[in-house]
Order: C-alpha cells, then structure tokens, then sequence
C-alpha cells in the first residue's frame, strides 16, 4: 500500500471538503439495511439487504448457536463487528493516504465478546450487549516511517472513524413501529 502527496484520496477529498464548508446540509448522508424473507417457523436464519439499491448487496444471516442458532452462516455480531473493522481500516488507509505515509500492509481484526446469559434472561445482572470489543490493529510501514507517525495516523483513524465513534458515544435509536394487518 503505497500512497503519494498528491493522491487519489485528496483528488476525491478536497472539493468535498470545501463544498461541505458552503452547503452543511449536502455532507448529510443516510447509510441503510433492511430484513427480508424471514419466517417465525425459521427464526434462526434471514436475509439482509445491505445498502442501497444501485450498491447494495443481499447477505444471508443465521443466529450463533450460543442463543439457539446453527452458526451457519453470519451472525448479527460478526456484520457488527466486520463493520467496524471496514471502517477503521479504510479510515487508516485514507489518512494514510492524504498525509503520504505509506503502508506496506494493514490489517485490522475486531472481536466483540458478548456474555449472552444476558439476551437469554438467564441472568438480569449480566447486561444485553457486547462487553467487550477488540480491535487489533497490524500495520507494517515502509522501512522509512518513524513509529511516532503511525501511531498519530491510527490515533487521528480512531479519532475519524464513524463506526468507532457511534460505538464508543452511543447514539439516540429510535424503533418506529408499522403494524399491518392484511
């Protein structure tokens, strides 16, 4: 991974950047997914449609076998956990980028440690949610990058990542409620 000063990045970057400084309101986006297709009779396996129409992709998801499921297929967990890992990732690689520091790799692992006595009322003490998340972060620089530059890179990624950020603040969630009776 190699990026140069007057990068892709900055070429995409930079005119966003100075028009989200004249029009706030265009830098507002709306990330999106939707369940489809599941039935009570099967309740350990669905299907998520992940993002837009013109982008999206359909993912089948089944539930871990530590609540019930087959774990056979992804579990909610794991797509948490994969988006948080996407998104530390490129966050670290675009900084990376736009500075000029160059990578020869990275690799970012998440692991959310879950006590699900919790969801499954075995225990109201123990509370619904992931305890625990991880995420390990593996870069190998080229041979001419001090190690104080990489670790401000991955502090301003931490600082910059979304996904990381919501976890780590929390967020307002609403659940609007939609009965229909056929």
């Amino acid at each position: 991974m190699t990026s140069k000063r007057t990068s892709e990045t900055l070429e995409r970057q930079d005119p966003l950047i100075e028009r989200y400084k004249i029009e706030p309101e265009a830098a507002k986006i709306v990330d999106r997914a939707i369940t489809c297709g599941g039935t009570v009779e099967k309740p350990f396996h669905g299907t998520v449609f992940i993002g837009q129409e013109y982008i999206g992709a359909e993912v089948e998801f089944g539930i871990h076998k530590a609540v019930g499921g087959f774990s056979d297929k992804l579990n909610p967990g794991d797509m948490l956990c994969a988006a948080l890992a996407a998104c530390l990732d490129s966050t670290i690689r675009i900084i990376a980028s736009r500075f000029g520091v160059k990578l020869k790799s990275l690799e970012v692992e998440v692991r959310g440690e879950v006590d699900v006595r919790g969801t499954l009322r075995v225990d109201k003490t123990i509370p619904i949610g992931f305890q625990k998340i991880i995420c390990d972060v593996r870069i190998k620089p080229s041979a001419m990058t001090p190690g104080f530059v990489i670790k401000k890179l991955v502090a301003g990624a931490e600082k910059s990542c979304v996904n990381l950020q919501t976890v780590l603040g929390g967020i307002e969630v609403h659940t609007n409620l939609d009965v229909r009776r056929f």
